[in-house]
């Protein structure tokens, strides 16, 4: 790698590890990052944390020219040809990345986005950009992977010279001939997007905690604004009826909430909720979690509160179907991404 593209590593690399530990941008594994170097595209591994990128080697190199090669029959089943002997697995999204003609690709489920992008219509309510800088298109919700790699094949073709791609119900993709401009983009994209949050209720934290058998207690989550999903009467009939709103939610806080009226029925609904949901939301009390409740689900459920704290009362949103659930629960891929995140 000559020395051109080594400064272009390290500031990947430096501002995967900023982006990382903002959870209004990144979320545990969530996201993923890619820069090409001639024929090899270096995308982050599946199921690492973009904040981990100053002090571990998270990104896999694949062999560009044969995706590229792929993408043209449009054969997007392809599996990308790692150009090494690395023990990780390229990001489920690579084709995203080599589709986008960019040097620098961010995927990112941006919060002040991503409240915007769970809402039915979406599409059909975008306006022209903020800036002149960007040309924006928009692509319906489509299984990570195949079939959202299509989809993003047909929007390029739609709209030459994109940098932004729109992901309804799961993010944002930008592309930039360098991190600074890509950054660029993403902050005038935030900015436009930004929504004030409902103010949260004032309600203490629960100092309890519930044991449902002598080896199993569920202790308060340490977020305070977590308990607002149980103790705001708003958010805790939303997440009854719009839990599942985009796929790593899904993949890694299961396809339904464990939303019970009190600790009587928790206790009841438990016996009957198998594998054990890791998390419960107890009305007008709050949020309680098993030592399932890793980093990584914690910063998910704290990105489910930031989505739902952005939504007027009066919003429709658009969760997934039952059937796209389905696919992402009986996904191999996503049980690896599961098993590798912290």
């Amino acid at each position: 790698m000559n020395t051109a593209n080594t400064a272009l590593r390290s500031s990947v690399e430096a501002y995967c590890a900023a982006i990382g530990t903002d959870p209004l941008l990144v979320q545990g594994a969530g996201g993923n990052v890619s820069w090409k170097d001639g024929d090899t595209l270096w995308v982050k591994a599946s199921g690492t944390w973009l904040a981990d990128a100053a002090e571990k080697d998270i990104f896999v190199p694949v062999d560009l020219p044969s995706l590229h090669k792929a993408i043209a029959a449009r054969n997007f089943e392809v599996k990308p040809s790692v150009c090494s002997d690395s023990p990780l697995r390229p990001s489920i999204e690579t084709l995203l990345h080599a589709l986008m003609p960019h040097t620098v690709v961010v995927h990112v489920h941006a919060v002040e986005v991503l409240a915007h992008l769970v809402r039915s219509g979406f599409s059909e309510a975008l306006g022209a950009p903020p800036d002149s800088t960007i040309r924006w298109a928009c692509v319906g919700y489509h299984k990570p992977g195949a079939a959202l790699a299509m989809g993003i094949a047909d929007a390029l073709a739609a709209t030459p010279g994109a940098n932004v791609i729109f992901l309804q119900n799961h993010g944002v993709v930008i592309g930039a001939d360098s991190v600074a401009e890509v950054d660029a983009i993403l902050q005038v994209l935030v900015a436009a997007f930004r929504v004030e949050p409902r103010r949260p209720n004032d309600v203490p934290v629960p100092s309890t905690t519930i044991e449902t058998s002598p080896d199993q207690t569920w202790r308060p989550v340490t977020d305070p604004l977590v308990h607002q999903l149980a103790t705001d009467p708003v958010l805790f009939k939303r997440l009854q009826s719009a839990w599942a709103l985009y796929p790593d939610h899904v993949v890694f806080m299961g396809p339904s909430p464990l939303a019970v009226n009190d600790k009587d029925e928790f206790a009841s609904r438990l016996r009957t909720t198998v594998p054990s949901p890791g998390v419960v939301f107890v009305r007008d009390v709050g949020v309680f979690a098993d030592p399932t409740l890793n980093a990584g689900k914690q910063a998910q459920i704290r990105c489910y509160y930031d989505v739902l704290a952005r939504q007027a009362t009066d919003t429709t949103l658009s969760p997934l179907t039952e059937s796209d659930v389905g696919e992402l629960m009986n996904w191999d891929a996503e049980r690896y991404r599961i098993q590798i995140a912290k």
